[in-house]
């Protein structure tokens, strides 16, 4: 299986200081920048666009950005985040007319693309598109807010997930997003799971204003994947 990644959520990053967030977390041994971005339209709530991914390239953060879109209708936003400096956009087959199109666009724009299943989102539509993915998500909460609590159901559906890619033989990275902390990370990876995005299970750890407060959670959760079988 891929090496273990570790995508802290900056929806739960002090957006005042949010630079040197992102700066603090990549610092700790993180690998990933995983954006949550919401429209209070396919989900109830607010928060970043494109703006705010080309203000952290510009301000220096050259590790891979995996932008999760929340937003409903998808295409007109793709071009913006992989010229804004996306590496990885992520979507909802509900929020797409025509999913494989968008799959395809999101390539084309020299991205790489990938699907998200909601907790009750059928896993079907990979029967016809799993050439096309770079990275599946799986959602552990019903997106919207962060600091929610895991869904057990999603260790079933990330083992299924698990063989459909290890049957591909195709390079696709499997991704969870919500409750992930490091009390159950390791159970998470025996399940299938290779990359990992943490909101406040990272950002939430520690006092603020230390700027290594990051390491040690960081570090903890690497030894609960060192330790967890897949």
């Amino acid at each position: 299986m891929a090496a273990d990644l570790i995508a802290p959520s900056i929806l739960s990053a002090d957006f005042a200081k949010l630079g040197e967030e992102v700066d603090s977390v990549l610092a700790a041994g993180a690998d990933i920048v995983h954006f949550d971005v919401m429209d209070n339209h396919y989900v109830p709530n607010l928060t970043i666009g494109p703006l705010v991914c080309e203000a952290l390239r510009k301000h220096g953060v050259t590790a891979p950005i995996d932008v999760h879109l929340m937003v409903k209708p998808v295409d007109r936003i793709v071009p913006d985040f992989a010229k804004a400096g996306a590496t990885y956009i992520t979507f909802h087959p509900e929020a797409s007319e025509h999913i494989d199109r968008t799959l395809q666009l999101i390539r084309n724009e020299g991205c790489k693309a990938g699907l998200v299943f909601n907790p009750a989102t059928p896993l079907s539509v990979l029967d016809y598109v799993l050439d096309k993915c770079d990275m599946i998500l799986l959602m552990s909460v019903n997106p919207g807010f962060g600091g929610q609590s895991f869904i057990p159901s999603a260790l079933d559906k990330l083992r299924q997930v698990r063989k459909l890619i290890d049957a591909s033989g195709l390079d696709i990275r499997l991704e969870v997003d919500g409750g992930v902390k490091a009390d159950n990370i390791a159970q998470i990876k025996a399940a299938g799971a290779d990359t990992f995005v943490s909101g406040s299970g990272i950002f939430g750890y520690g006092k603020a204003g230390d700027p290594n407060r990051y390491d040690s959670i960081i570090a903890e959760m690497r030894r609960a994947l060192a330790g967890a079988g897949g």
